[in-house]
C-alpha cells in the first residue's frame, strides 16, 4: 500500500514537529514527544509514511541501508527556513502522525494529524482505524477523546466508529478556551464491535487500494520558520 503505519521513533519528532504546527495553535515542544518515547510505558505514537513519496522523489534512497531501518508495522495497521524534512526524504515522506494512552482499561487518543496537503484523502480515517487496531492489541476495552465542538467533520469521523458524546469539557483548549466533547466507544472487546470494527477496515483498505491505483504522488513541503 502508498501509505504505511509504523510506529515513532526519536528520528521521527523534527518531521512530526512540523506537521503539528502545521495542524495545530498550539502545538506540544518535541520535548513532549520525547518525553513520551521514552518514559512513558503507556504511550503508543504512530506515524504514516507516504511510500510513493520515498519512491519517486528519493529514487536514489537505499530503503536497507543501515541509516534507514526497516520499521515494524503495528499487526492492525492498514498496511515543509530549511526544515529537516527537506534534508532527508525519510522525515519527508512522513504525512501524518496519531498517539494514544493506555489508561487502566481503557486507550485515550491524544492527538490525529495530517499535513494539510495530505488532507480530505481518507488519512485521518486511516490513522484513526489503525489506534483502534492497536487498542486491541493492548488489550484495551474502549476508545476515548476529546474533540473540539466545532470539529464536526471529526466529530462526523468518530461517530463513523461508534463514537458518542458522553460529556463535555468546558475551556478545554487553551488557544480560544472552546469547549471539547469527551466521546468514547463501546467495550471493543464485544464481539458485535469488533465485527463492526474488521467491516470498516475492510472497507477502508479496498478504498485505499482503489485510491492508491488511481492516485499520482506528490511531495509534501516543509513548514516556514
Amino acid at each position: 500500500m502508498r501509505y504505511v503505519v509504523e510506529r515513532m521513533t526519536m528520528a521521527d519528532i523534527p518531521r512530526v514537529v512540523e506537521i503539528e504546527r502545521l495542524a495545530y495553535t498550539t502545538p506540544w515542544p518535541p520535548s513532549a514527544y520525547r518525553k513520551e518515547l521514552e518514559e512513558n510505558q503507556h504511550a503508543y505514537y504512530i506515524v504514516l509514511r507516504d511510500t510513493y513519496y520515498l519512491k519517486h522523489s528519493a529514487p536514489d534512497i537505499d530503503l536497507a541501508s543501515p541509516s534507514a531501518p526497516p520499521r515494524r508495522p503495528f499487526p492492525l495497521s492498514l498496511l515543509p527556513s530549511r526544515s529537516p524534512s527537506q534534508q532527508n526524504p525519510h522525515l519527508a515522506a512522513i504525512v501524518g502522525f496519531a498517539g494514544m494512552w493506555l489508561m487502566l482499561d481503557e486507550a485515550h487518543i491524544t492527538t490525529i494529524a495530517i499535513h494539510p496537503e495530505y488532507r480530505s484523502r481518507g488519512l485521518g480515517e486511516l490513522e484513526l482505524n489503525s489506534l483502534i487496531g492497536i487498542a486491541y492489541e493492548i488489550n484495551a476495552e474502549r476508545v476515548t477523546l476529546e474533540v473540539r465542538v466545532s470539529n464536526g467533520v471529526a466529530q462526523s469521523l468518530y461517530r463513523k466508529y461508534g463514537f458518542t458524546v458522553v460529556g463535555t469539557r468546558r475551556r478545554y483548549y487553551s488557544d480560544n478556551n472552546e469547549d471539547a466533547y469527551i466521546m468514547t466507544t463501546d467495550d471493543i472487546t464485544t464481539a458485535s464491535y469488533r465485527d463492526f470494527y474488521l467491516r470498516l477496515r475492510d472497507l477502508l483498505m479496498e478504498r485505499r487500494a482503489a485510491d492508491d491505483h488511481a492516485a499520482s504522488p506528490v511531495q509534501p513541503q516543509g513548514s516556514e520558520g
